[in-house]
């Protein structure tokens, strides 16, 4: 998709790593420049979870990239690098706002060694205002944009709960590449460079733009998030929601007409009130629904949802999604070999001409391909040798 267009990434942590993963998984020739001795997350990982040496932190969005280190601190390793963006089309970053130019490696600096470059910043909350300094880390901004307060509700002795997963990071990335896509289309077609800015703030509220519209449109007021727990939302009609079966496992139950629940899990007390509306009285909805598959296992409450046809779907764990039939038959899932070790990797999301992106290349050492890279950017070998022994590459 992206053959021919290299990408030079300086991106760190998760949200820039993951976008330019996509533009890797897409064809783009991705270049992570790493500072000397490897990026952070070589050396991290969440549960400490290594394969071999490479942590599952690297491995989940660094795939089908190349390595090379650079000290951008040393005026030879400065100059390296831009000589390496007079050969791409896109340089991305997303270091704290005004690091770059402080290295004087800013957008007019880049912009004088490739006039026609994208210039792709991502941040936590944006280049500048009042925000700009703070930390931009997921969960703080889960925080920060209502995410926390909306999604657990805040039933007494319910405390407001984050996601499971670092749901801005991916979707900040995922914003992200697509603005360096468009910018890819544009420079195909004008021959002109883009400045593109993303940043997890806007990313966290893109995510919950349906949400967020009706709250601001409805003239809602934060009392609205208070709900019986077992539902979902604050804005959707019940039995929207997580319910417990009797064996301990759990089914969620998505938009459903109450007379469908009454066929499947038989009548209930709010079948007489003909007055009854699905979402001003949800937890009273909740509380009916939950009592009634509290009397069911998990199989037999699937068997009596399925048969007539109500949206739901079981509580799943990632042991169980790992076996699913429906994401095995999507191969979502990728089986590689990293420091000699077997892993398993989540393959590129997307399908092209019914097929999906392979594994191309993993970077298992900080610098791993160093000296292809310059080589392969007019690097002459008396040059690489001066670079490394001078230590501004490796």
């Amino acid at each position: 998709m992206l053959s021919g267009i290299r990408v030079i990434s300086l991106c760190h942590y998760l949200q820039g790593p993951a976008a330019a993963q996509y533009l890797a998984d897409m064809g783009a020739d991705v270049i992570k420049v790493e500072p000397i001795g490897g990026a952070y997350e070589r050396r991290w990982s969440g549960a400490k979870v290594f394969v071999g040496e490479v942590s599952g932190f690297y491995l989940c969005a660094n795939k089908n990239k190349r390595s090379i280190c650079i000290n951008l601190k040393s005026p030879e390793g400065r100059a390296a690098f831009l000589r390496l963006v007079s050969t791409a089309d896109v340089v991305m970053e997303n270091f704290r706002p005004g690091t770059l130019d402080r290295l004087g490696l800013g957008y007019e600096a880049l912009q004088e060694a490739k006039p026609d470059i994208i210039f792709a910043s991502a941040s936590g909350y944006g280049a500048d205002g009042p925000y700009a300094e703070l930390p931009g880390q997921d969960l703080l901004i889960q925080a920060r944009t209502g995410l926390v307060a909306a999604t657990a509700g805040q039933a007494p002795g319910i405390l407001p709960a984050a996601a499971g997963c670092a749901i801005v990071d991916q979707h900040g990335a995922a914003l992200f590449a697509l603005g360096i896509g468009g910018a890819i289309i544009r420079k195909l077609r004008t021959g002109r460079g883009t400045r593109v800015e993303s940043s997890l703030f806007n990313a966290g509220i893109d995510l919950q733009a349906e949400a967020i519209t009706n709250y601001l449109n409805g003239a809602k007021t934060p009392e609205v998030f208070k709900r019986d727990g077992h539902l979902a939302t604050w804005f959707h009609e019940a039995p929207y929601g997580i319910y417990e079966t009797a064996d301990g496992r759990h089914i969620a139950m998505s938009l459903n007409a109450l007379g469908l629940l009454d066929e499947a899990l038989g009548p209930s007390e709010l079948a007489k009130d003909d007055t009854l509306d699905a979402y001003l009285e949800r937890d009273r909805v909740a509380v009916d629904v939950a009592a009634r598959l509290a009397r069911l296992t998990l199989s037999e409450a699937e068997t009596a949802l399925s048969r007539h046809k109500v949206w739901f779907a079981p509580v799943t764990n990632y042991s169980e999604l790992a076996r699913d039939p429906q994401a095995q038959h999507n191969q979502v899932f990728a089986n590689v070999t990293v420091s000699g070790q077997s892993a398993i990797l989540v393959n590129h999301p997307n399908r092209y001409d019914g097929a999906i992106p392979g594994l191309r290349h993993i970077a298992e050492r900080p610098g791993q391909d160093t000296v292809s890279i310059l080589t392969g950017s007019g690097f002459d070998a008396q040059e690489i040798a001066a670079l490394l022994d001078r230590g501004a590459v490796a």
